[in-house]
């Protein structure tokens, strides 16, 4: 790994109460305990891989907190860029065993630590100016308006510091109910990304990327991949700044199946990973972001454009058969 590389990667910290079984209330009054979110995901895997990697976030000054950073901490993350302040962790409910069906997720992240951040609390450009690199996610932003402003403070002072700016469209529709949609939102901060990272509904719903509507399940991979080359090419010409984009496309036919398979486009080209399969997925929930991680580190090394999508997609298809939100670093 090039040591002249370093990552901070923005983010919630949550805790995950998933279910055992197939219902969250039930007679055992059990539930499995996992420290979470996209960013810090991400961050695990490459802390695991050796990408010296920057989490910050916002958390209350207490043991539970601690022990949560600990987990990161453990990967090779280094937690110290985090603030301490306010009363609560983010968490979410998984009301399915590991996320193996469409079960439902609640999440309990209103006034919480990290969302009642303020503009003006952060000296953005003192973080960031030891790093290369700068990630976020859509998630911050569905938030509050208030996340949002945030979120473009920090994109500003790393543009203005020159660093690398990557995203992940991450869509959560229970997540925008603050009044605005994505479309009035997202736009004015992908500007200042040179990465991007989703898929093509997304991009759809969050840039006004236009999808064709009659793509679905059976549609076939060599069809999608045109598709997401189309995808790809309207989003850099809308946002002259983007230079790379990466796609999943993630399909499950019942709860132990997975269809996976990614593309990436750079500098006029498309690259198209292997389509995997399997049905025997212990825990979907964080596959993408071991994709997304996948991504980083590959875009770190310098690698070719099918070297990098076939290293993030079997990334995020390794995620699918370890427990928990942390993928376990196989590479």
């Amino acid at each position: 790994m090039s040591q002249n590389e370093r990552i901070l990667i923005f983010g919630e910290l949550l805790l995950r109460f998933s279910s055992p079984g197939d219902t969250f209330i039930n007679s055992s009054n059990l539930a499995k305990v996992f420290v979470g979110g996209a960013e810090a995901n991400a961050a695990a895997s490459l802390g695991q891989w050796g990408v010296p990697c920057s989490y910050m976030s916002r958390v209350p000054e207490n043991a539970l907190a601690r022990q949560a950073l600990a987990e990161l901490e453990k990967r090779g993350v280094d937690t110290a860029a985090t603030l301490l302040g306010g009363d609560r962790l983010g968490q979410y409910f998984l009301l399915s065993a590991n996320g193996l069906s469409k079960g439902e997720v609640v999440y309990d992240r209103k006034y919480s630590s990290f969302s009642e951040l303020q503009p003006g609390m952060v000296d953005w450009e003192t973080v960031l100016k030891p790093y290369t690199r700068f990630h976020w996610t859509a998630l911050t932003p569905a938030l509050n308006e208030h996340m949002a402003a945030v979120c473009k403070e920090a994109l500003e002072a790393a543009r203005k510091l020159g660093l690398s700016i990557s995203v992940d469209l991450n869509y959560r529709n229970r997540l925008w109910n603050f009044g605005k949609e994505p479309l009035d939102v997202m736009p004015e901060l992908v500007e200042y990304c040179d990465v991007v990272m989703g898929n093509i509904w997304a991009a759809a719903k969050m840039l006004g990327i236009p999808v064709d509507d009659s793509l679905n399940r059976d549609t076939p991979a060599e069809t999608y991949k045109v598709h997401a080359a189309g995808s790809a090419k309207t989003l850099m010409q809308n946002f002259p700044n983007c230079r790379h984009v990466a796609y999943t496309f993630r399909f499950m036919d019942n709860p132990a199946h997975n269809l996976f398979y990614g593309t990436y486009h750079h500098d006029g080209e498309d690259f198209f990973s292997p389509v995997y399969e399997t049905n025997a997925v212990t825990d979907r929930i964080g596959s993408g972001d071991a994709f997304m991680a996948g991504l980083l580190f590959a875009l770190c090394e310098q690698k070719t454009g099918q070297e990098t999508i076939n290293l993030a997609t079997a990334a995020g298809y390794q995620k699918l058969f370890v427990a928990g939100d942390f993928g376990n670093g196989a590479l």
